[in-house]
């Protein structure tokens, strides 16, 4: 046979043979590698970032024993500087602000922000509720395990998230910033006509409290100075009469709670009295509100006389928060009903030039304002 025949005859058997190889079976897809957290949790307990932003900074209080690789891998992040300059690319107005997507550092992608960032965490699911502050994290196409770089904040409670997103932070102070970045003006997809900017996030530890573990003999060294539109008056702390409501009003103070506050009341012979958050000229910070609450009573039997500085308090004795007065008379019938907890040491003549200005009933007529508390501790 010509061997052009012999091999078109060879060509054709092995077309009609079976094939015997073994097919190879389909290789399964790739399980993600999820991010662990190079920190344990004694490194990352107890830590805050301070997040500095082009519209103002706000502190996050870490919360890693509810997300431990999500905080880990936040600290890695700021610690990198890898959030540098990325922006919020979404907001809702007193709602929630978005922000943490890599793509956002370069403005020629705008048309592809909220794409980046995905696919490194794994959720972990706590009961932590979306309250005002919270930090979370976002996920893609409602699938749990696709965390990564994005987050978003809540301005105001949102319980309808509660369960939904891994919680891993919360706004402690500069909640107002976050307010602030919410309502700024944006487009019909909710992307912000002004870019607010991450510009550094730095991780520290959790600063102590002031005054809260600190004894009557330590609350007794410190000095109060209350700066009014009519002058300066000083206050010394008597916590051995009133240690807790010492300890409060140190700490409302050094935090601003009483500046920008007027003199609601204005009774010769009697008292005067400020410090009623209705007539703060602004709104309190997150911060602030902390600060405030009810106050247990400490009554003693100390003398009501002209100096005397005690907390006022409506029909319930437990109802005193910030207002106070100071006794420029003699007070003696509010022996034992009112929490004496300072003294004035200096600006008597202050409190006598309020106590001349006009009044309708005991409302001062020429408004009278405590600008600033300034808390100083003596030598």
């Amino acid at each position: 046979m010509p061997a052009h025949l012999l091999l078109m005859v060879l060509l054709m058997a092995a077309q009609a043979a079976p094939r015997t190889a073994p097919r190879q079976a389909p290789r399964p897809a790739p399980q993600p590698t999820f991010f662990t957290s190079p920190y344990s949790l004694d490194e990352m307990r107890g830590k805050q970032a301070v997040v500095a932003t082009t519209a103002g900074t706000f502190v996050v209080q870490l919360l890693p024993d509810a997300a431990p690789n999500h905080v880990g891998f936040f600290m890695k992040q700021a610690r990198e500087g890898a959030l540098n300059r990325t922006a919020f690319h979404r907001v809702v107005k007193y709602g929630v602000i978005q922000g943490g997507d890599p793509l956002t550092k370069d403005p020629a992608k705008a048309a592809d922000y909220g794409q980046g960032g995905f696919n490194q965490l794994k959720a972990e699911p706590n009961a932590e509720r979306h309250t005002a502050g919270t930090v979370s994290t976002v996920i893609a196409d409602g699938k749990a395990d696709s965390g990564g770089s994005q987050f978003f904040i809540c301005v105001t409670d949102q319980p309808s998230l509660d369960g939904l997103y891994t919680v891993f932070g919360r706004v402690v102070d500069g909640l107002e910033v976050v307010q602030q970045i919410s309502s700024v003006d944006v487009d019909g997809s909710g992307a912000p006509k002004t870019r607010v900017e991450i510009t550094n996030i730095t991780i520290r530890d959790t600063p102590p409290e002031p005054f809260v573990n600190d004894t009557a003999a330590e609350l007794g060294a410190y000095r109060a100075f209350v700066d009014t539109s009519m002058g300066t008056i000083e206050l010394e702390m008597l916590p051995d009469l009133a240690p807790e409501t010492v300890r409060a009003f140190l700490r409302m103070g050094q935090a601003g709670v009483y500046d920008g506050i007027g003199v609601h009341r204005v009774a010769p012979n009697f008292v005067i009295q400020t410090g009623a958050l209705n007539f703060r000229t602004a709104a309190l910070t997150a911060r602030q509100q902390q600060l405030v609450h009810n106050l247990a009573p400490e009554f003693t039997e100390t003398a009501n006389v002209p100096g005397t500085v005690a907390m006022a308090h409506g029909d319930d004795p437990a109802s005193g928060q910030t207002s106070f007065f100071v006794c420029i008379g003699q007070c003696r019938a509010l022996d034992g009903k009112f929490t004496v907890f300072a003294r004035v040491v200096a600006g008597m003549d202050v409190l006598n030039a309020m106590a001349a200005v006009p009044v309708d009933g005991e409302t001062p007529r020429v408004p009278i304002t405590m600008t600033k508390v300034t808390i100083e501790k003596r030598n």
